[in-house]
């Protein structure tokens, strides 16, 4: 298989998985998210890392064989040498961009799972206000009558 032919699988498959990230981010700013469609695209994202890892585990093999040093100088060259400098240089910026939004996704699930833990310390206090908190004070204090009205 032709490094210009690996470097066009690999395009594809981060297309595919930048598309994956972007529908996970929409899923995950809606009001109510919804688990199965994002359980989906997480068994999506990891059929395609596998698929990434695979290719770029028989890139590496290809490069070592014809002769071109370990990592991404060695990698640089052999593209430049096959012509396909140009693919190479956009699979690392589509890799790049793939990290960005894999951590704006990871930034809004913990937001939302900091959300959801508050919510649920709130209606646990809500539920038994006599519950100390780290501060030594009860959740909810007891709401006392004013009799001077």
């Amino acid at each position: 298989m032709s490094l210009q032919r690996l470097l066009d699988d690999q395009q594809s498959r981060l297309a595919a998985l930048s598309r994956l990230l972007e529908a996970e981010q929409a899923l995950l700013v809606e009001g109510e998210v919804d688990g199965k469609a994002l359980n989906r695209i997480a068994d999506d994202k990891t059929g395609l890392l596998q698929a990434l890892e695979n290719t770029e585990r028989l890139r590496t093999r290809v490069q070592q064989q014809l002769g071109y040093p370990p990592g991404s100088e060695g990698a640089r060259q052999a593209a430049q040498d096959a012509g396909c400098l140009p693919a190479w240089e956009a699979m690392l910026d589509a890799g790049r961009e793939i990290a960005r939004l894999n951590e704006r996704n990871g930034r809004l699930l913990t937001l939302r799972m900091t959300h959801n833990q508050q919510m649920l310390d709130y209606l646990h206090r809500l539920a038994d206000p006599d519950v100390y908190a780290a501060n030594g004070r009860t959740g909810l204090q007891p709401r006392r009558l004013n009799a001077r009205a």
